[in-house]
Formats: C-alpha cells, sequence, structure tokens
C-alpha cells in the first residue's frame, strides 16, 4: 500500500456519508480536540499492562505478547464503523513486513468477543483482535469518552446500537490510536486522533518500526 493511500480510501467513505451526520460528528470531534479529553499516553511513557479475550475467548497479555518482540497496538471503535473496516484491512495487507521486522499486530475494541469474531471472519484478519467491552484498557491509554446523548440518537437512527455491540448500558467509545510499544514497554510512537476520520497509515507503522 503506497504513502497515503489509506487517506484516500477514508476520504471516500466520508464523500459517501450524508453531509448532515457528518457534520454533526465533527463537530463532537472539534469538541474533544479542544478539551483535550482522551489524549492517549505519550512517547516514552509506559505502556499500561493488560489480559484481553480474543474472538476465541483465549486471555492475551500484553506482557506476554512483547516478550516476543515489539508491539503494533491499535484501538478502533467497533466493525460497525466503517473507518475501522478500512483500517483493519488495510494494516492485514501490511502485516506480513510488520512481522518480517521483528513485530506483531494487535487490534483493540469495546465488542464482545462474539462481535469481534463476526468482524475477524468477514475481515479475514490473521492478527490478533481483542475484545475490551468495559473500556478499562481504553481507559487505561486515557482513550475513553463518552457518548453524549445527542450523537447516541445519531447512531442510533443509523442502526449502530453500542448496547448490543459492546455488551452493557454505557455508551463509550475509545478514540482510534495506533502505538509503537518495544519490548521493554517503552511505547516509541503514538498516532491518537480524535477525528475518527483519519487513521495512522500502514507505510508510517513500518518506518516507525524501522527506526525503533
Amino acid at each position: 500500500m503506497s504513502m497515503g493511500s489509506l487517506s484516500l480510501e477514508l476520504e471516500k467513505i466520508t464523500t459517501a456519508t450524508p453531509f448532515e451526520v457528518h457534520a454533526k460528528l465533527q463537530r463532537f470531534v472539534q469538541e474533544l480536540q479542544s478539551k483535550g479529553i482522551a489524549a492517549g499516553l505519550q512517547v516514552a511513557e509506559k505502556a499500561k499492562d493488560f489480559a484481553l479475550k480474543d474472538a476465541f475467548g483465549n486471555d492475551v497479555y500484553l506482557s506476554e505478547e512483547l516478550s516476543k518482540g515489539p508491539v503494533v497496538l491499535t484501538f478502533y471503535r467497533g466493525g460497525w464503523c466503517p473507518y475501522c473496516n478500512r483500517q483493519l484491512r488495510a494494516y492485514q495487507e501490511v502485516l506480513p513486513q510488520i512481522q518480517s521486522l521483528g513485530a506483531q499486530l494487535i487490534a483493540i475494541s469495546p465488542q464482545l468477543p462474539d462481535q469481534t469474531l463476526s468482524l475477524q471472519e468477514k475481515a479475514e484478519l490473521s492478527f490478533k483482535v481483542l475484545s475490551d467491552p468495559r473500556g478499562v484498557v481504553s481507559t487505561k491509554y486515557n482513550l475513553l469518552y463518552d457518548v453524549p446523548d445527542d450523537l447516541r440518537q445519531l447512531y442510533i437512527s443509523l442502526n449502530i446500537d453500542l448496547k448490543e455491540y459492546n455488551g452493557t448500558d454505557h455508551w463509550v467509545l475509545p478514540v482510534p490510536a495506533t502505538f509503537m510499544i518495544d519490548e521493554q514497554s517503552i511505547i516509541r510512537s503514538a498516532y491518537v486522533n480524535p477525528d475518527f476520520t483519519k487513521r495512522m497509515e500502514p507505510d508510517e507503522i513500518l518506518w516507525k518500526l524501522n527506526s525503533l
């Protein structure tokens, strides 16, 4: 995938989104940015260890994965989000290069394991997709925010019910983010963007891994 090509694919999704819907979502994004909510962990901070279940119900510990090499850790909103689906497919395309650099890719969303499994099957992902339905790990990484009532109603009008996807009464989502974590659990690169229409480019991930 060439530099910037993921951004072009995401822009196509935005173009196909009704203007009023996109404008309302962007107003909330601007609010998050202006208030500095869910700004994420920073470079040089120590990554927070966790244990989450994968799509098959197995526990995955970050510390155990880091013992094998660096980890690219990406947080996404869920399989209902077309931007997330395109992002994960793009990352799947460069997975062989990520692995050739001695690293691995782990993705986390608030979805229940059974919802994550359906996403994994549809997108044919071969990296670990983990479930964080209560947002505990997203909170540790300073990414979680509450979905306000007006956006909740907007999502419901679009047939997006986070209670169903995430199995909790709390409407929370993570800001999309991608971290490069070295074997000492130190964050070496952090991409955190409240604008969910933007994601870290695959080529940038490879470039950052090469510099570890």
